[in-house]
C-alpha cells in the first residue's frame, strides 16, 4: 500500500504528526510511506527510517513567482514528482486548501481529512473523498491519530513515539554547546515564537536565568532561531549572574540538546514541541493559544498561563492592543520549574 502524508509545516505541526507516522509504520510495516512537506520544515524529517520518500516543496516560492512560464514549469515539476508514486491513499493532516489540493493533484484513490468543523479552511472539504469526526477539545496529536487510525483502519498506539533520526554530528553539536556553557546541569530557555502575541517578555528570561542559578544551581542555555537574536540580546541585558549562555543550533542538534536538559521553558513554538518529543521536562508559557490543544500530553509537564484576566482566552490573535495574557511573573515560572523538577526527582 502506498500512502501519502500531507503535512507541510510548521515545524511544530510536523512534530505533532510524528506519532501518527510511527503508528502507521508499526501497524503497516510493508506500506510505502511518502511525506510531502515544505522545505523550510523538512530538516526534522530528513533521514527518518519510517519514511520511504520525503517530497520537499516550496509553495511560498511558487506564490511569489511572477513569471507565468516559470510558475507553470515549477507546478509541472511538483506534479511529476507526486504522480510518480501512484498513491492508494492520501492523509491531509493540514486541513488547508493547498494541502487538500496537493493530495488531489497527486491522483490518489482516496483523500482523507478531518470533518468540515475541524478543518482550518472548511472549504477544503470539497477536495477530500472521506473524513473523520473529531471530538471537541481534542489535542492536535490525538486529532492526527484519529485521522490516521480512521483512514487506514489501524489501532491507536498505547504510547506516543516521536521518531526523529539524528546523527553523530548532531550529538557532537549538542555536547559542544553544553561544554561551552561549562555545566552539564542546565535548563533550556527559548524566548521565540511565530507570533508576537505568543512571546513572554525577553527580559524576563534573563531574570529567570538568574533565579534558576541562585535557587536551583542551574545554568541556562538560551536558544534562538536565526531571526530572534534581538530577543537573546534583551534577555542577556537583564541577566547578571553570568550563567545565561546564548546559543543557536540546528533543529536536530537542539533535539539532542533537549534530551540532556534538566528542564525546558518556552512558549507555543517549534522548539517547545521538539523538547516534548525529546522527553524533556517542560514548563510551557501559553497565552493566545491553548495548552490543551498544542501543549504537552505528559501529565507531569506544566503550563504557566494567566487565568485572572477579563479578556478573551484562547483568542488566537496575532496582534493585540492589550496583550496581558503572556505577562506572567518570573516568580510564577520559577515556582513551576521547581515543581516540575521536584516531580522528576520523586519519579526517579
Amino acid at each position: 500500500m502506498r500512502i501519502l502524508i500531507v503535512k507541510l509545516g510548521s515545524i511544530g505541526d510536523v512534530v505533532h504528526t510524528l506519532p501518527s507516522l510511527a503508528a502507521i509504520r508499526k501497524e503497516l510495516p510493508d506500506a510505502e510511506i511518502s511525506w510531502v512537506v515544505e522545505d523550510r520544515a523538512a530538516e526534522i524529517l530528513r533521514g527518518n527510517p519510517y519514511i520511504d520518500h520525503l517530497i520537499e516543496i516550496d509553495t511560498h516560492r511558487l506564490r511569489r513567482e511572477k513569471s507565468l512560464p516559470k510558475f507553470l514549469r515549477a507546478i509541472r515539476w511538483h506534479l511529476r514528482v507526486l504522480r510518480n508514486y501512484r498513491f492508494h491513499a492520501a492523509l491531509d493532516f493540514q486541513g488547508l486548501m493547498k494541502s487538500a489540493a496537493i493530495a488531489k493533484l497527486a491522483h490518489t484513490q482516496t483523500r482523507w481529512g478531518f470533518e468540515r468543523a475541524a478543518l482550518r479552511e472548511p472549504a477544503s472539504r470539497i477536495l477530500l473523498t472521506d473524513t473523520v469526526k473529531i471530538p471537541q477539545q481534542t489535542h492536535v496529536i490525538r486529532k492526527n491519530l484519529i485521522l490516521a487510525t480512521g483512514a487506514l483502519n489501524i489501532a491507536e498506539p498505547d504510547d506516543l513515539e516521536f521518531p526523529i533520526e539524528t546523527s553523530h554530528e548532531q550529538v557532537v553539536e549538542a555536547e559542544s554547546i553544553i561544554d561551552s556553557a561549562g555545566s552539564g546541569d542546565f535548563a533550556i530557555l527559548n524566548p521565540g515564537g511565530g507570533w508576537v502575541t505568543k512571546l513572554w517578555h525577553a527580559e524576563k528570561f534573563g531574570r529567570l536565568a538568574d533565579s534558576l542559578w541562585e535557587q536551583k544551581g542551574l545554568a541556562s542555555i538560551l536558544t534562538t532561531g536565526p531571526t530572534e537574536q534581538h530577543l537573546a540580546e534583551k534577555a542577556a541585558a537583564s541577566s547578571h549572574s553570568g550563567k545565561l549562555f546564548i546559543k543557536q543550533s540546528t533543529l536536530k542538534g537542539f533535539y539532542e540538546l533537549a534530551k540532556r536538559a534538566r528542564v525546558y521553558v518556552g512558549g507555543d513554538t517549534g522548539p517547545t514541541h521538539i523538547a516534548v518529543a525529546a522527553g524533556t521536562p517542560v514548563v510551557g508559557l501559553f497565552g493566545p493559544t491553548e495548552w490543551w490543544r498544542n501543549g504537552s500530553l505528559n501529565a507531569d509537564d506544566i503550563c504557566v498561563e494567566r487565568n485572572d484576566i477579563d479578556c478573551r482566552v484562547d483568542c488566537h490573535r496575532r496582534t493585540c492592543s492589550k496583550w496581558i495574557c503572556m505577562d506572567s511573573d518570573v516568580d510564577a515560572v520559577v515556582a513551576a520549574v521547581e515543581h516540575r523538577l521536584t516531580h522528576v526527582s520523586v519519579a526517579a
